[in-house]
C-alpha cells in the first residue's frame, strides 16, 4: 500500500476531514468549496471529496453527492467554480500522456521509480495532474466503482464538468485556459497525442528497434515480411506528421464553427469534415501498423534472445499506441461522454498496474521464463526415454557419470585433507564438482540429479493445449517417461559409483595396508549423512541448487545469443586470423551447442561448494547433499571401517538417507522448474487440476509404467 494512503487514512478520523455518514458533513465540505483558496488546499478538497465517496457505498455516495449540488445553486456554482479553477491551473496534458507510463525506457529504472513511490510519500501541492492523479484515486477499489458508473450518474458528472468548462471560459483567460483555443477541452487532448505520438516515434527509430525492424533474423523468416518491416519504419516516421495535421484541421474546424456559433448565438456539437475524419482513419492504421511492428519484435527475441529492457519498451510503445487511440476516439465524439468514462477506467487500472512491483516482474519476465525453458526443453529431451533401447541407454549414461563422480568423491577428500580456510575449501570442493560435471557433459554421460530442471520444461513443452483429453493423455505418458528416466538414471549413477569407491578403498588397503579415506574421516561421513539429522532439509536445499544453475544456464545462453556472441567468433576478423575460417566456424557452433550445459555444470559445482560456506559465514543452517556424491561418501566410509560396520546403526541410518536424498533433489529440483516452465505456458488452476488427476488415475491403473519401460512392438 502505498505510504500516503496508510498516512491518510487515519487522518480521516480528525475533525477537519469529513466522517461519512451525515448528509450535514458533506453540505459542510461542498459548502467549503472555494476556487480562490490556494491550489494545495483546492486539491485537498477534492481528495476529501472522492474519499468520502470511496469510504461508504461509492455508487450511492456519487448519486448523493449529486443530489446535494442539484438541490442547492449556490453550493453548486462554488463547486463549478472550483472545478473551474482546477481546469485552468492543473496540466491535463500530462496526465493523458504521462500517466502510467515510465520516463525512462529501462526496465531497472522503473522498478526503482516503482519502489521510489512505494516508499516515498507524493505531496498534492503540485500543478501536474498525473502526479495529482496518484493522490485522488489511490485505493484499488477505485476501478471498481468507477467503471460501475451508470449512464444516469455519468450525464450528471459530465454535465457538471460542461458547467465548469462554461464558467472558465466565461471568466478566464490565459495561455491555459479553454478560451485560448477554440478546441476548448479537447485542447489538452490533441497536445496529449503529439506528446505521445513524439514518444512513439523516437522509440520505433531508435537503434535497438530499427536494427531489428530491418534485419531478417532468420531463414525461417518469410520473404513477404520484408515490405512490412519497411512500412512499420514508415509509419514511425509519419506518425508525427499525421497528427499535428489533425491537430490544424481540428483546430480550423472548430475556429469557424465558434465563429458561426457566435454569429447565431448558439454551438452545436461538431460535425467533423470528410476531410479530417480521412485523416483520422489515416492515424489509426499508422497505429496499428507501429503496434504491430513493435509486437512482431518478439518473434525476434525468441530466435535472438530476450532483452528485458526491449521488452519493456516493447509494452510501452504499444500501450501508448492505444492511448492514442482512445484520445482520439474522446476527441472526436461529438457526446464524448463514454469516452471519457472509459478513459478515465483505463487510467485508473493502469495506475493500479503501476503501483505493482510484483506485476512489473510478472510482465517482463514471463518471456525470459518461456525463452529459459524453451531451451532447457530442447535440452531435456535428451534426458526422457521412452522406450527400452532408449532406458537402455540411460543406465549406460548414467553409469558413466557415477564413475566419474567416483573420482569426485575422493577429490573431495583431498580437498579437505589440506585443513584449507573456509573459503578456500569451499572453492576447491565447487571447483572439484564443476570439473567433474563438465567432463561427465563433454563425455555425453549424465548425472541423475541434473535431469529434473531439464526435463521439467520438456514436460511443460506438451501443455500447449490442454482442452483436449489427447494433449492430457501425451502429458500423462510424459510424466511417466520422466519418471521412469529419473529412476534409471539414479540407478545407473549408484550402481557403478559404490562399487567403484569401494573397490577402489579395498585395493588401497591391499596394496598400501590403509585406505585412501581413513576412519576419522569416516566416522564424520557417518555422522553427517545419517537420516537422524538434518539431512532432509539439506537435500531439499540441495534440489533448490539444482533448480538454480538450470536459471543460470538459461541467462547465460539467452546472453550469448542475445549479445551474437557465435555470430562474433565465426566472423571477427582477428578471431579468423588467429583460428583459421574452418576451425572459427566449428568453435562457434560447438560454443553455441554448448555454452548452456557449460553454464550449468560450472555454477553447479560452485553454488554446492561455495552456498554453504557463505551460509556457515551467515550463520544460516545450510549445507548441501547430493545423493550420488553422498553415496560415493558413504561406501567410502565402509571401505574405511570395513565390514563391522554392517553391524552398525548409524550405518543403516545413513542407507536410509540415500533414497531420502534423491527423491528431495529430483522433486525439489523438478517441482521448481515444473512450476517457471508451466508459469511460462500460461496454464491455469483449473487446467493444473485436471492434469495432475489424469496422473493419479494412470498410477492407479497402471503402475509399472512409471518404473519400467514398455515392450517393444514386435
Amino acid at each position: 500500500m502505498p505510504f500516503f494512503r496508510t498516512l491518510l487514512r487515519p487522518l480521516a478520523r480528525q475533525p477537519w476531514w469529513p466522517r461519512p455518514g451525515t448528509g450535514t458533513e458533506l453540505g459542510a465540505l461542498l459548502d467549503s468549496a472555494d476556487a480562490s483558496a490556494p491550489l494545495v488546499e483546492r486539491h485537498l478538497w477534492l481528495i476529501r471529496v472522492i474519499d468520502w465517496v470511496r469510504c461508504g457505498e461509492p455508487h450511492s455516495g456519487t448519486a448523493y453527492v449529486m443530489r446535494l449540488l442539484a438541490q442547492d445553486p449556490a453550493r453548486r456554482a462554488r463547486v463549478v467554480a472550483l472545478l473551474a479553477a482546477f481546469w485552468r491551473d492543473m496540466d491535463v496534458a500530462a496526465l493523458l500522456a504521462d500517466y502510467g507510463f515510465s520516463p525512462r525506457s529501462a526496465f531497472l529504472n522503473e522498478l526503482g521509480e516503482r519502489l521510489r513511490r512505494r516508499a516515498l510519500p507524493p505531496s498534492p501541492d503540485t500543478a501536474d495532474l498525473a502526479q495529482l492523479f496518484n493522490l485522488l484515486f489511490d485505493d484499488p477499489t477505485d476501478v471498481d466503482w468507477v467503471s460501475a458508473l451508470d449512464a444516469s450518474l455519468l450525464a450528471d458528472l459530465a454535465q457538471l464538468w460542461r458547467e465548469a468548462l462554461a464558467h472558465e471560459l466565461a471568466c478566464g483567460s490565459g495561455p491555459g485556459t479553454a478560451s485560448a483555443s477554440p478546441l476548448g477541452w479537447r485542447e489538452p487532448f490533441f497536445d496529449a497525442m503529439a506528446y505521445l505520438a513524439s514518444q512513439v516515434r523516437a522509440a520505433g527509430l531508435s537503434p535497438a528497434f530499427r536494427s531489428r525492424l530491418g534485419t531478417r533474423v532468420d531463414d525461417e523468416v518469410a520473404s513477404d515480411s520484408a515490405p512490412a518491416e519497411s512500412g512499420g519504419r514508415t509509419a514511425f516516421r509519419q506518425l508525427s506528421h499525421v497528427t499535428e495535421r489533425l491537430h490544424e484541421l481540428a483546430l480550423g474546424h472548430l475556429t469557424t464553427q465558434a465563429a458561426l456559433a457566435q454569429a447565431h448565438g448558439e454551438a452545436e456539437p461538431p460535425v467533423w469534415p470528410a476531410a479530417l475524419l480521412q485523416e483520422a482513419q489515416y492515424l489509426r492504421a499508422l497505429l496499428a501498423e507501429c503496434a504491430q511492428a513493435a509486437s512482431g519484435l518478439h518473434g525476434h527475441l525468441e530466435v535472438q534472445g530476450i532483452s528485458v529492457d526491449l521488452v519493456f519498451q516493447i509494452d510501452q510503445l504499444c500501450e501508448r499506441c492505444r492511448r492514442i487511440e482512445t484520445l482520439l476516439d474522446a476527441v472526436l465524439s461529438p457526446t464524448p461522454v463514454a469516452e471519457w468514462h472509459q478513459l478515465l477506467s483505463s487510467l485508473l487500472t493502469v495506475g493500479e498496474a503501476r503501483r505493482s512491483v510484483r506485476a512489473l516482474f510478472a510482465q517482463h519476465y514471463s518471456m525470459l521464463a518461456r525463452k529459459v525453458a524453451e531451451r532447457s526443453a530442447e535440452t531435456g529431451e535428451h534426458y526422457i526415454t521412452r522406450n527400452r533401447a532408449e532406458y537402455a541407454d540411460m543406465l549406460a549414461r548414467a553409469a558413466g557419470g557415477g564413475a566419474v563422480i567416483a573420482g569426485t568423491t575422493f577429490m573431495k577428500f583431498a580437498v579437505l585433507s589440506l585443513a584449507l580456510s573456509p573459503f578456500w575449501a569451499g572453492l576447491g570442493a565447487g571447483l572439484n564438482y564443476a570439473v567433474s560435471f563438465v567432463i561427465v557433459q563433454l563425455l555425453h554421460w549424465t548425472v541423475a540429479t541434473k535431469q529434473p530442471a531439464m526435463t521439467a520444461p520438456a514436460l511443460a513443452a506438451r501443455l500447449a493445449d490442454t482442452r483436449h483429453e489427447e494433449a492430457i493423455e501425451g502429458f500423462v505418458d510424459e510424466v511417466a517417461h520422466l519418471i521412469r528416466s529419473q529412476m534409471a538414471g539414479i540407478l545407473g549413477n549408484l550402481a557403478l559409483v559404490a562399487p567403484l569407491v569401494l573397490g577402489v578403498q579395498a585395493l588401497s588397503w591391499w596394496l598400501r595396508g590403509a585406505p585412501v579415506v581413513g576412519e576419522h574421516e569416516a566416522h564424520h561421513v557417518l555422522e553427517t549423512l545419517t537420516l537422524l539429522g538434518p539431512t532432509a532439509w539439506y537435500a531439499a536445499f540441495t534440489g533448490v541448487l539444482l533448480f538454480a544453475s538450470s536459471l543460470i544456464a538459461g541467462w547465460v545462453e539467452n546472453w550469448f545469443v542475445l549479445h551474437r556472441l557465435d555470430s562474433a567468433l565465426q566472423w571477427n576478423p582477428r578471431i579468423r586470423a588467429w583460428l583459421g575460417a574452418e576451425r572459427a566456424a566449428h568453435w562457434a557452433g560447438w560454443w553455441r551447442g554448448n555454452i548452456s550445459g557449460l553454464a550449468a555444470n560450472v555454477s553447479l559445482g560452485l553454488l554446492l561448494g561455495l552456498v554453504p560456506v557463505i551460509a556457515g559465514f551467515m550463520a544460516l543452517p545450510l549445507d548441501v547433499r547430493h545423493v550420488t556424491l553422498s553415496t560415493g561418501q558413504l561406501m567410502a566410509a565402509a571401505g574405511a571401517l570395513g565390514p563391522a560396520i554392517l553391524h552398525d546403526p548409524h550405518w543403516w541410518w545413513c542407507v536410509a538417507a540415500i533414497p531420502v536424498t534423491g527423491a528431495l533433489n529430483v522433486g525439489v529440483s523438478f517441482a521448481l522448474a515444473l512450476r517457471v516452465a508451466v508459469r511460462s505456458r500460461g496454464v491455469k488452476g483449473a487446467e493444473r487440476g485436471r492434469l495432475w488427476a489424469a496422473v493419479r488415475q494412470r498410477l492407479w491403473r497402471q503402475p509399472l509404467s512409471f518404473l519400467l519401460p514398455p515392450r517393444d512392438p514386435a
